[in-house]
C-alpha cells in the first residue's frame, strides 16, 4: 500500500494503472477519520476492482464557517492502519494547497438538488462536495466510486453530477451501515457524550416507524413525516432540524405517496451534533433507487 500526497504522483499512478495495465480502479472518496461504513465501500471496491484507492482529504470548501472544519476528526496514521487489514493499493492524502492551489477560482455546482434539506441547512456544502469530487475524479479516473446510503442526497448530487458531465465513472452506492444498536456509523458520532449516544438511536427507532406505517397502508406524506417527528421527540436530547418525506428520485415533497419511491429523511442535533439519517421505502417495486450500481 502507496501513500500518495501529490496530485501528480496520483494522476501518474492511474495513469499507468488504465493505461499501461489495463486494470480497472475503485476509488472510495473520505474525508478519514474512518469506520466500518467506509470499510463497507473498501470491500466492495475490492471485490469489483483490480485497484482500489481510498482518498483522504477533508474538504474546507463544504464546511461553513460555523461547521466543525478546525475540530473535524483526523488521524490519518490511525486510517492507515486500518485499511492495511483491507489489501488497498493507494491512500491518496493530499495536502489542500494540492487540490486547491493558489488563486484556485472554479467551482461545481448541481442546482435543484443542492438546494434542499441539507443544501438549504448548510449552504455551499454540496458546491464544495461537487467541486471535490470533480477534481478527484479527473485526477484518478476511477471506473467507479463508492458512496453509501446514509449520506442519500450526497449520492443523488454525485449522480447528477456524474450524469451531466459526462464522466467515465459508475456510482455505486451500498446500504447503511449500523451499530448495534441501530445508530448510522458517522465520523461525527465521535462528537457524541455518553448520554447523546444512547439517545442518539432514537433516529433509527423513527424511520423503523416510518417503515411500519407505510407497510400498514399510511400514504398519506404529512401524517408520515410528523409520526417520524412525533418518535423522535420521545428522546428529550433530541432536537429535531427537519424530517423530509420527498421522491427519492428528485427530492420533491410528497403530499401522497404512489408508486415511486420514497426517501424519509432527517436531521437531528444531539447538544452540539447533527447527525443525519434515512430509509428508502417502496424500493423494491421500482427497483431503481437503492441499486447498488447506478451509472
Amino acid at each position: 500500500m502507496e501513500i500518495i500526497n501529490r496530485t501528480q504522483r496520483m494522476r501518474s499512478v492511474s495513469r499507468k494503472v488504465r493505461r499501461e495495465q489495463d486494470r480497472t480502479i475503485g476509488l472510495v472518496p473520505t474525508m478519514g477519520a474512518l469506520h466500518e461504513g467506509h470499510l463497507s465501500l473498501v470491500r466492495e471496491a475490492r471485490r469489483m476492482c483490480d485497484t482500489v484507492v481510498v482518498s483522504i482529504f477533508v474538504n474546507p470548501k463544504q464546511f461553513a464557517p460555523t461547521d466543525d472544519f478546525q475540530t473535524y476528526p483526523r488521524d490519518l496514521t490511525k486510517d492507515t492502519m486500518l485499511l492495511a487489514d483491507y489489501n488497498v493499493d493507494y491512500i491518496f492524502a493530499p495536502a489542500v494547497e494540492e487540490i486547491y492551489p493558489k488563486n484556485f477560482s472554479t467551482h461545481v455546482e448541481v442546482e435543484g438538488l443542492s438546494d434542499q434539506l441539507e443544501g438549504a441547512a448548510r449552504p455551499g456544502h454540496f458546491r464544495g462536495v461537487a467541486t471535490v469530487l470533480t477534481i478527484l475524479f479527473n485526477i484518478v479516473r476511477p471506473d467507479f466510486a463508492y458512496f453509501g446510503q446514509k449520506d442519500a442526497q450526497q449520492a443523488l448530487v454525485v449522480r447528477r453530477l456524474v450524469r451531466d458531465l459526462a464522466f467515465d465513472t459508475e456510482i455505486v452506492v451500498l446500504p447503511t451501515v449500523r451499530e448495534e444498536s441501530g445508530l448510522a456509523y458517522s465520523s461525527r458520532n465521535a462528537y457524541l457524550s455518553e448520554g447523546e449516544r444512547k439517545a442518539a438511536p432514537v433516529l433509527r427507532r423513527a424511520l423503523a416507524r416510518a417503515e411500519s406505517v407505510y407497510a400498514e397502508g399510511e400514504r398519506n406524506g404529512r401524517r408520515l413525516a410528523e409520526l417520524v417527528r412525533a418518535e423522535i421527540e420521545r428522546e428529550p436530547a433530541a432536537q429535531t432540524e427537519y424530517v423530509s418525506v420527498a421522491d427519492a428520485d428528485t427530492l420533491d415533497p410528497l403530499e401522497r405517496l404512489d408508486d415511486r419511491p420514497v426517501l424519509v429523511s432527517l436531521a437531528v442535533r444531539f447538544g452540539k451534533t447533527r447527525l443525519i439519517d434515512n430509509v428508502l421505502l417502496n424500493r423494491a417495486r421500482t427497483g431503481k433507487t437503492g441499486a447498488l450500481v447506478q451509472p
